[in-house]
């Protein structure tokens, strides 16, 4: 039986890169680019893909990119809008739980819970950072952003994602697991509505921390972001729905 996140991203690439959380790519990318000083002899793996519009926008830029993400119909669409772009982009099928480019990478990038928050157990999100560890260089670098855990102690996530434009009919936040679950609509490619019960992790930034300290990450930042927004002035706090985490 495939998880809600499969079903979610089944014919959802041209309904995906129309969603608002879509449009701050330009913007995230310059914050991206400004953390590796425009090197462009750097390697770049970006972690749960979708259609490409992070590693798309690199590769205009310059850079070369690796993207990886489990779903068949994202990539695809990620392909085809490299093509039209005339750019070169390497999209690869990869479970996030299971790769390893052992140390290929200088910079690796996973946003917008790109698989990292997805995942149906702790061990499995652990998992996805051990394989980013494994993948990049010495020195290499993560840039990640995350559900923020102190987000629901303070604001309504149903109402706030409401308020975004997406159909949450039920939800509930559980505060020893600190997970979501939420029944949702969301239509796909054909206009279609289904109905899906999703289970999200959000994560305190003590946890960040130590996960990313446990597996040999020396410095760790953490920092408030909104869609578009990226800013290493912006400072977390409890009205931020996601972090931003970069990692050396």
């Amino acid at each position: 039986m495939n998880q809600w996140y499969e079903e979610l991203f089944t014919n959802y690439s041209k309904s995906y890169d129309n969603e608002p959380f879509t449009m701050g790519t330009l913007n995230e990318c310059n914050f991206i680019e400004g953390e590796i000083n425009h090197n462009k002899s750097i390697k770049i793996l970006d972690v749960g893909c979708g259609t490409g519009r992070h590693s798309i926008e690199l590769a205009k830029r310059g850079y070369t990119v690796t993207g990886i993400d489990l779903s068949d119909d994202q990539l695809n669409r990620a392909r085809e809008k490299a093509h039209n772009e005339n750019v070169i982009v390497s999209f690869i099928k990869k479970d996030a739980r299971n790769f390893n480019f052992d140390k290929e990478f200088d910079l690796a990038i996973m946003i917008c819970e790109g698989a990292f928050s997805l995942m149906e157990t702790d061990e499995m999100n652990f998992q996805i950072l051990v394989n980013i560890k494994n993948s990049l260089k010495s020195d290499g670098k993560l840039i990640l952003t995350c559900l923020n855990a102190l987000f629901p102690l303070v604001n309504n996530i149903k109402e706030f994602l409401n308020e975004e434009g997406q159909l949450i009919s039920d939800s509930s936040f559980d505060l020893i697991t600190f997970r979501e679950y939420q029944k949702f609509s969301a239509p796909d490619d054909d206009g279609n509505l289904r109905k899906l019960s999703s289970n999200e992790r959000f994560y305190a930034p003590s946890e960040i921390s130590w996960m990313l300290k446990s597996i040999g990450f020396k410095t760790i930042d953490i920092l408030g972001c909104a869609i578009g927004d990226w800013s290493r002035n912006k400072k977390l706090s409890p009205n931020n729905f996601e972090m931003l985490v970069v990692a050396e």
